[in-house]
């Protein structure tokens, strides 16, 4: 565990590129072979550190569940509760930086999106553009937690959570399903 934890927290602080099995091991107080023999090599360890630390299916139930009305603003309100929450902000930071940063991580969190959220809200849908649909919900929300989380723009970042929960809300029922002239 305190392999995962340095390396989680050395991906998020340093990136993929600049993190290195030697500062990983260092920081976990072990061993750089013990690293390897535990992961196999820099991208194992990546792949473990970057495992997604939300019950999707949790997730799903309370975005899900209810009025089609209120997808919009439940899904924002789930995503920044997560965004929030001290234990699930750190891995998801990860996650996030290094899908910006590399090609591999960027499509295996656009295959977990595709699965997790598009996949989910296609099936409840009824709708032949619910993929779209989904993917312009996905982008208002990473553009919302980029500005609120990642970069922290003000006057968002202190936002109070129910005005950015009430306006991204909206935006994203709008993306779902309103009329957006496909």
């Amino acid at each position: 565990m305190a392999i995962l934890e340095a390396a989680r927290r050395l991906f998020a602080a340093d990136g993929y590129d600049q993190t290195t099995i030697r500062n990983v091991a260092e920081q976990a107080g072990v061993d750089a072979a013990l690293v390897m023999h535990f992961f196999s090599s820099k991208d194992g360890l990546f792949r473990a550190a970057i495992e997604w630390p939300v019950d999707m299916d949790e997730a799903a139930r309370l975005v899900l569940d209810g009025d089609a009305d209120g997808f919009g603003e439940r899904l924002a309100r789930m995503v920044c509760d997560v965004w929030e929450d001290e234990t699930t902000r750190h891995p998801l930071t990860v996650i996030l930086r290094n899908a910006v940063q590399r090609e591999d991580a960027a499509r295996m969190a656009a295959e977990f999106m595709q699965r997790e959220l598009v996949g989910r809200i296609r099936t409840q849908a009824q709708d032949p553009s619910a993929a779209l649909r989904a993917g312009f919900a996905h982008s208002a929300l990473t553009g919302m937690v980029m500005a609120r989380y990642v970069i922290r723009v003000e006057p968002l970042a202190s936002a109070p959570k129910e005005t950015v929960v009430r306006i991204v809300g909206s935006t994203i029922q709008r993306y779902l399903t309103g009329d957006i002239d496909i």
